[in-house]
């Protein structure tokens, strides 16, 4: 009979507090997971079920550790470069190599390179031997009856080296618990089907596999099944016969067709279904026939972090596994982060060392932008009644990387361009040991960070309005105090970006003012917003005017995608974003896109690789294909004071 007062429908449910019920409702199944025997050379990566103990010492006879010869320690006591011992062979020594058993009488080696040859049956020494030297005791690695490795333990490939060598050739282990992973959704398709508006290709299922096969699981993915009662109900049937875990992916929210909820009640308990989580609040816990079932969001973030929230710890308990905390690191956030006190918020996050600290920088936090997990290098949690973290706080990162190629990471904060992803493309293909970390703050924002010390690199373009002169003059005002230098860029285009065949008739600034234009802005601070205000100054032009003035984006990439979309009409950017969406461009003017970087840094290996990438001849071929960019003094260094 179900207890149906720990049925939590569309609530808010605290994550400890939802992982708990979820993990005590199971525990029974966790206790009872079934064990097997395999060959110890097939254990790599199992999990030990019980301790296991040698069943022969090794070595399991006293072995010579040298080639040499063989003595009786007691015959050699009086050897020395004053008075030689001649030793006879077979009466006072025999020849040994390396690993060969030693027996009474004899107890020591002595190395060949110390023995002089006399002739076939006399040799001479001028050294004294000690009783048992060089000669591997019996035991000396293992003993037999000794524990080689305990209950609940990860075998590794020296785990399997010590077990053979112990005489052990089957152990027991956990089975590897079974996930049954069903994607749903009538709009998503298979990799290489045909794409169509409406259409999503399916891929948080393909992430699944890839995270239960790390943990030691064996994923079971079945095809898609559309938004369809029978057809879902009947799948998860099947899964749940076939598998300890099911993973019903999408559905798991309160639309028409979010069917999952519904399902598990039906055919099981629904334990948890809404948690106090960003992203990932319309997660499902259930069970049906005493297995677990998890219906997790669509959303690629959300699944994500919903799978390590709840599938990872069950997944490690069915093997005797515990969550591990140990690689957790403390760093310095660059950028204030709000948040909501209802929920608990994973933030993403790029890391890199500046001097002495880690330095954190938000990435996107969008449920949908999976591209913030292949680009993050940690995890930090805002616990839920926090209205969020001020820049300059410490925080706690679970890291997603290992922390020697994150202390090898150029920190760039600044203004956005595409080539930031060029040169850290191209600075890991020429040193797989540096990574560059590129976050979007605006060219102030760049400024600021690194008069903070939490930046390497700065991308600026700034226009100063009074000299017309690009970024100079910023440098001085912001950051008087310190010894900086310009390494010289590129020479961009900037312009506005329209829709293909210009259907809104737009030809220069005063056009943003009609009625049926759609703007769209970069955020205050960035280099760009700077030039667009400057432009509409010096045309007269009030900006509270401009639809869509106050939506901002964080890229120029973001700005050419919203007018691509349709979502806007316009926005300023670089031609090289309206190039990559296949958007026309008109001209504003050229500006300098330089970075800043404090004198302190040029000396540094990672420093000089990213000027010599710059100036490489590759580099430029790139951005010649690419268009819209001048690289007259590109690599070229100024010192500004």
């Amino acid at each position: 009979m179900k207890n149906k007062e720990r049925n939590l429908y569309l609530s808010n449910v605290a994550v400890e507090k939802a992982l708990n019920i979820f993990l005590e409702r199971i525990n029974k199944n966790l206790k009872n997971h079934e064990k097997e025997f395999i060959s110890v050379i097939d254990s790599l990566g199992r999990v030990s079920a019980s301790a296991v103990f040698a069943k022969y010492s090794s070595p399991n006879y006293n072995a010579s550790a040298m080639d040499g010869i063989a003595v009786k320690a007691s015959t050699t006591f009086f050897a020395s470069e004053r008075n030689p011992i001649q030793l006879k062979i077979n009466k006072d020594f025999i020849y040994v190599d390396t690993g060969e058993p030693i027996k009474k009488p004899y107890d020591a080696v002595i190395m060949i390179e110390d023995v002089v040859e006399i002739d076939e049956e006399r040799v001479e020494i001028i050294k004294a031997a000690s009783p048992w030297q060089h000669i591997r005791p019996i035991g000396e690695d293992i003993v037999a009856n000794e524990m080689i490795i305990p209950s609940n333990h990860i075998i590794r490939p020296v785990d399997i080296g010590a077990l053979l060598s112990g005489g052990i050739y089957e152990l027991k282990v956990y089975k590897k618990p079974k996930v049954g992973i069903i994607p749903t959704g009538t709009e998503i398709i298979e990799p290489g089907e045909k794409m169509e508006d409406g259409k999503i290709i399916e891929s948080n299922s393909r992430v699944f596999e890839g995270l239960v096969k790390e943990l030691g699981g064996e994923p079971n993915r079945y095809k898609p099944v559309p938004d369809d009662y029978y057809l879902l109900k009947s799948t998860i049937l099947k899964a749940i016969d076939e598998n300890h875990i099911v993973i019903i992916n999408a559905g798991s929210s309160a639309g028409t067709k979010d069917y999952t909820k519904k399902l598990v009640d039906e055919l099981g308990e629904v334990l948890v279904h809404g948690i106090a989580t960003k992203p990932g609040k319309p997660t499902i816990l259930g069970v049906i026939n005493e297995k677990a079932v998890i219906g997790i969001p669509g959303y690629p973030v959300s699944a994500y972090f919903v799978f390590d929230t709840f599938v990872k710890p069950l997944i490690k308990k069915y093997q005797g596994q515990y969550m591990d905390d140990s690689n957790k690191v403390q760093a310095v956030l660059s950028k204030r982060i709000v948040s909501s006190l209802k929920h608990k918020e994973f933030v993403r996050i790029k890391l890199g060392r500046v001097d002495e600290q880690l330095i954190a920088t938000p990435l996107s936090r969008g449920a949908g932008v999976s591209m913030s997990l292949v680009r993050a290098d940690g995890v930090f949690v805002i616990p839920q009644n926090s209205e969020g973290v001020e820049a300059g706080e410490k925080i706690e990162v679970s890291l997603l990387k290992p922390l020697n190629k994150i202390n090898k990471t150029i920190v760039s904060i600044g203004s956005h361009d595409l080539i930031m992803d060029l040169i850290g493309n191209l600075i890991h293909k020429q040193n797989a040991f540096y990574d560059l970390s590129s976050a979007h703050v605006g060219s102030l924002g760049g400024i600021m960070a690194l008069r903070r010390r939490e930046a390497h690199i700065a991308p600026i373009h700034l226009l100063d309005a009074t000299t017309g002169e690009y970024n100079v003059s910023f440098v001085k005002k912001y950051l008087s105090n310190l010894d900086m230098a310009l390494i010289k860029g590129v020479k961009r285009v900037q312009g506005i970006i329209i829709q293909k065949g210009n259907p809104k008739n737009i030809y220069d600034f005063e056009d943003l003012l009609k009625e049926e234009i759609v703007f769209v802005n970069r955020q205050r601070g960035a280099g760009t917003r700077i030039l667009l205000d400057y432009e509409l100054k010096k045309r007269k032009i009030n900006p509270s005017k401009i639809i869509g003035y106050d939506r901002e984006m964080t890229t120029h990439m973001a700005v050419a995608a919203a007018v691509a979309s349709g979502s806007a009409d316009a926005g300023v950017g670089v031609l090289s974003a309206a190039k990559a969406m296949d958007l026309e461009f008109i001209p504003i003017g050229e500006e300098e896109y330089d970075f800043l970087v404090p004198v302190k840094y040029l000396d540094k290996g990672m420093i000089q690789l990213f000027i010599k990438v710059i100036k490489s001849k590759e580099f430029k071929e790139i951005l010649e294909n690419m268009g819209g960019y001048g690289l007259e003094h590109t690599g070229e260094i100024i010192k500004v004071k």
